[in-house]
């Protein structure tokens, strides 16, 4: 009897720890992590202890949802519905002769997605069992991977009664985009297109990148294209719709890029896409901001070049772009320059950097990064195009554009106010010539120079190859890195390779 009662007063301690835990685990289930914690101790702890202990492992690695989930946690457990199991891939082990394997499931739950990696015996429940849509209860060890955070799965049980509300779907729209997202398929307008750039892989052979930037009625998104697909970048013109076919979803200055390796595809399709953009009123600019713009062009000055660091040719054009709150000038640079842009023209811009122009007047840079779309042209015969949709209907600081085309179109290309445009001229040419001409394509830097360069690994290995979007940087160093990551390297330039002694 008293052994009884014994077993009965620890039975209810344990089921009182249960219930202040408040975890997603059953009673059943707590018991058993009990009885093995006891087990495990050897007797150096009773069931209560036992349980207080399970308590605490269990409260640290519950997470709220995918969203809480971070790579410096020992162990994360939640719920979450599958939405793609990929592909077997089989690897060797150092020192093994049996192969290891690996599949990536998606799942996600209300809260956001994350990457799953089920390794061999779980690749193999993963391959035969999982299915798009089953709700699973995951433990595992979160990491940093190379396109975010990811969890390598230690155990997996189906959990068939609980929902989860997260739509089923490989066709994505802008603003439905995560990090870590693959197998994404998108349809949207192409805003604006770029050139290929070409690097050095260590095996000799030459890589290509390049970029479109695409938008639907939920926003825009770049589209970084490689190897195979990057001269797609050059066949695609702005106001053609195009679906992106298997991209995945990575990270880039702080904003979401969708990339299409050689698996992925972009396609011309038949239909009908509304880009509406949001802009910043001109009234409303700060320096230092990176902002979207939307306006009418009053003037332009004819396209310049001028001489940078390396002895290459760059070039600029400077239009004035008006909306109800006020003006501004923006610089055209590179390839944006030969934009055939006038007096009249709307245009939406977008990712513009405001920096101080001449005479403590701001000024809009639009680089590599800048999106430049003509939502309707002086010319065209009625309304705006399919980029703009109803543009006077979308915003209130937005609404008039159109009541400033007619005087635009009155205007010549020089400077409007009381700028001469002699005086504009020689202002625009010293800072191209002395300032950006440095800072958006920098000469080859030479032995002995310290340098700190950021960009994307295109290449992962020895050396790591970076690329910021402009050049190309191979860098000497032990980091690990992975390929699609953004990184910064720092140290000395030693025969055209950058020696980091610091990456991060």
């Amino acid at each position: 009897m008293r052994g009884l009662l014994m077993h009965e007063h620890r039975m209810s301690d344990i089921e009182g720890v249960y219930e202040d835990l408040e975890a997603d685990i059953s009673l059943e289930e707590f018991r058993e992590a009990v009885e093995e914690k006891v087990e495990q101790m050897g007797g150096l702890a009773d069931e209560e202890t036992a349980a207080m202990l399970i308590a605490h492992e269990v409260g640290e690695s519950e997470v709220g949802g995918i969203a809480d989930i971070e790579p410096g946690m020992e162990e994360a457990k939640f719920v979450a519905k599958v939405l793609s199991v990929g592909e077997r891939r089989t690897f060797e082990r150092d020192g093994e002769d049996e192969d290891g394997q690996v599949v990536n499931v998606e799942v996600a739950d209300e809260t956001g997605s994350v990457r799953a990696a089920f390794w061999d015996e779980h690749a193999d429940a993963a391959i035969d069992e999982l299915e798009e849509g089953q709700v699973l209860r995951i433990k595992g060890r979160p990491k940093d991977g190379f396109s975010g955070v990811e969890v390598s799965v230690d155990e997996v049980e189906p959990d068939p009664d609980t929902e989860i509300d997260v739509q089923i779907s490989d066709t994505y729209t802008v603003e439905n985009l995560s990090l870590g997202l693959s197998n994404v398929n998108l349809v949207g307008l192409v805003l604006d297109t770029d050139t290929v750039r070409t690097f050095d892989r260590d095996d000799g052979s030459e890589g290509k990148v390049s970029n479109l930037v695409l938008g639907d009625s939920t926003g825009r998104v770049r589209v970084t294209l490689w190897d195979d697909q990057a001269d797609l970048a050059t066949e695609l013109e702005a106001d053609e719709t195009v679906e992106v076919v298997d991209g995945y979803v990575r990270e880039r200055d702080g904003s979401l890029e969708l990339h299409v390796g050689n698996r992925g595809a972009v396609e011309t399709v038949d239909a009908d896409i509304e880009y509406v953009p949001e802009s910043t009123p001109i009234e409303n600019l700060e320096i230092g901001q990176t902002v979207d713009l939307a306006g009418v062009v009053r003037s332009t000055d004819p396209k310049r070049t001028f001489d940078r660091d390396d002895g290459s040719e760059g070039q600029v054009k400077n239009v004035r772009v008006q909306d109800a709150t006020g003006d501004i000038r923006v610089a055209l640079w590179g390839e944006k320059a030969d934009l055939d842009i006038g007096p009249g023209d709307e245009v939406a811009l977008g990712d513009v950097e405001i920096q101080d122009g001449w005479q403590d007047d701001l000024e809009a840079s639009a680089g590599w990064q800048s999106t430049i779309t003509i939502l309707e042209s002086e010319s065209d015969s009625a309304g705006a195009s399919s980029t703009a949709g109803d543009e006077s209907s979308t915003s209130d600081e937005n609404a008039g554009l159109s009541a400033f085309a007619g005087d635009a179109a009155a205007d010549d290309a020089g400077a409007t106010g009381d700028e001469s445009a002699a005086d504009t001229a020689e202002e625009e040419n010293g800072r191209a010539t002395a300032d950006e001409a440095g800072a958006t394509d920098a000469g080859e830097p030479s032995d002995g120079d310290e340098l700190e360069f950021t960009g994307v690994v295109v290449q992962a290995g020895s050396p790591v190859v970076l690329d910021d979007g402009e050049t190309t940087m191979s860098v000497e160093t032990e980091a690990d890195v992975g390929l699609g990551e953004e990184v910064t390297a720092r140290g000395v330039v030693r025969e055209g390779r950058l020696d980091a002694n610091d990456v991060f």
